[in-house]
């Protein structure tokens, strides 16, 4: 990274705090993972009964699908 090559005090501060981003990032996803565990020990202790709840949670676990936008750009063949 550039900001671990310059030697100015804002650089080391700018290069500190992206890897706190990194570790903050990571301790999410093993957040996650935890959860999504948890939640695995609950769907066997339980019955049938709960199943729409487990599927509902799990469903808002899952990313959003990225939305279909236009692309930008020149697309020779086309007029406008």
């Amino acid at each position: 990274m550039l900001s671990s090559v310059l030697r100015s005090p804002r650089a080391i501060m700018v290069n500190v705090e992206i890897m706190r981003a990194f570790v903050r990032m990571r301790q999410m996803l093993g957040m996650v993972s935890d959860l999504a565990q948890r939640l695995d020990e609950l769907e066997a202790r339980y019955d049938e009964r709960f199943r729409a709840v487990f599927e509902a949670i799990r469903r808002l676990m899952e990313p959003d699908p990225a939305p279909d936008r236009p692309r930008i750009g020149f697309r020779p063949g086309t007029e406008t």
